[in-house]
């Protein structure tokens, strides 16, 4: 008997299955070209060893699918659950993972034969197979077979020339294509039930991160979400044109905005996510107590409490809530706002001032202010008026008083840095204030 020229199964050997023959002889073909350093390839070289190896890959995953699917001997042999928990075992892989593969395989087996035959022929991938298999089973049950045969014809079709992406979204459709009476009645029907279990879902939990920091995991519906971006981007987005930015977490790209105080000349970015999460911040410190429902019997608010003494001084502390603890410098800028009620407390305890209407600037304080200063007075800061905040120049707490002469307006980020003890702030002749950093 003759032994095969890679060293696998011997050739004509009836008493090997092809395709163990085949693994055999893979194992040994990827021993001996595992040590060759493809750096010396040419670049087309590289090119045609790619394209080869990654639709092979893509074939090989087939015929271990095709496996996969008729495997249930095997678990019996090891007393697993099924298939994909021995595999799980063996292989030293992430259970789910191979579980997905498994449901994939029985899928192909059972239901989709012409998407696995695309599988096994090069014809589509696995990422799109498993995007069809999923847009085949999310259609109605009571689906006439030749249309259900139709729909997966088009779709394998498909794979030719879209991403797996665009397929999920053509596999959305594909009722449109191939029962057009159908479509709208289902899509209604996917859309109630996807808002359905949106609302179900939907959670939000906090986290004290005991840095000063708390995480906030927020699941809310599309509309919902789309509607907190909406009012978010008032605070990220000036009106002017921006520069386009990644939404990704921990994107290295930033964009420009009424909470960075910076226009599109500035190197400098702050992240998007960032950005968003100073503008959440910002659109609760904006809230309208007033439009709130009632909370213990009065309107919904955040009081502030903190001593005169410690008020004057720029490293103290105050409370908010009935617990939480902010420096003095963040209470002194709350301070500026009308949505925020400071309680400042005397000697004893007895309360000097409680959020008097006059230490706030009048709505048509605030848009004298605005046609008086245009913008941001921050030094080269472009962002307009609208979007900035009244700011006192001699602070309520050393006898300032509510007028014109003493307000200015500041952007979100402006308004924090002039707070801020680690910057120094000077008024230049024309009315802009220059900032510099302590050293």
């Amino acid at each position: 008997m003759n032994q095969s020229s890679d060293g696998g199964a011997p050739v004509g050997d009836t008493r090997v299955h092809p395709v163990l023959g085949f693994a055999r002889a893979l194992e040994t073909a990827l021993g001996k070209v595992a040590g060759s350093d493809p750096v010396f390839m040419t670049a087309a070289e590289k090119e045609e060893a790619l394209a080869l190896l990654y639709a092979e890959e893509q074939r090989l995953a087939a015929v271990r699918m095709k496996v996969m699917a008729v495997g249930g001997d095997v678990a019996e042999v090891h007393a697993s659950r099924d298939v994909a928990d021995w595999l799980a075992h063996a292989s030293h892989s992430n259970s789910a993972s191979v579980h997905n593969d498994l449901q994939l395989a029985q899928d192909l087996e059972r239901r989709w034969a012409r998407l696995g035959e695309a599988l096994a022929s090069g014809r589509a991938n696995l990422a799109q197979a498993r995007v069809i298999a999923e847009a085949l089973e999310e259609l109605p049950a009571d689906l006439a077979p030749e249309t259900l045969v139709q729909a997966e014809e088009h779709l394998v079709s498909l794979a030719d020339s879209y991403t797996p992406r665009q397929l999920r979204v053509l596999g959305r459709r594909i009722l449109e294509v191939v029962a057009p009476v159908l479509a709208e009645a289902e899509e209604g029907r996917k859309l109630e039930e996807e808002e359905r279990r949106a609302r179900a879902r939907t959670s939000l939990r906090f986290k004290r991160l005991g840095t000063g920091a708390t995480r906030i995991t927020l699941i809310l519906p599309d509309k919902d979400a789309e509607r907190l971006r909406t009012d978010l981007d008032a605070f990220t987005s000036p009106r002017q044109p921006q520069q386009e930015c990644s939404t990704e977490p921990g994107a290295g790209q930033g964009v420009a905005g009424p909470a960075t105080g910076v226009g599109l000349s500035d190197l400098d970015r702050i992240p998007a996510d960032r950005l968003r999460g100073q503008a959440f911040c910002a659109l609760l410190e904006h809230l309208d107590p007033r439009r709130l429902p009632d909370h213990g019997g009065d309107a919904t608010h955040v009081m502030v409490t903190i001593g005169l003494d410690q008020l004057r001084e720029h490293l103290a502390a105050a409370g908010i809530g009935p617990e939480e603890r902010i420096s003095a410098t963040e209470a002194r800028r709350l301070a500026c706002t009308a949505k925020i009620i400071p309680a400042v407390l005397g000697g004893n305890g007895e309360i000097l001032d409680l959020g008097r209407a006059q230490r706030l600037f009048s709505p048509a304080q605030r848009r004298a202010m605005a046609l008086r200063d245009g913008r941001c007075r921050a030094e080269g800061c472009t962002i307009p008026a609208t979007w900035c905040e009244s700011h006192h120049l001699r602070p309520w707490s050393q006898g300032g008083n509510t007028d014109l002469d003493d307000g200015v307006l500041l952007c979100s980020w402006h308004h924090h840095r002039i707070h801020d003890r680690r910057y120094r702030h000077q008024r230049l002749p024309h009315g802009d204030y220059r900032f510099t950093r302590r050293t």
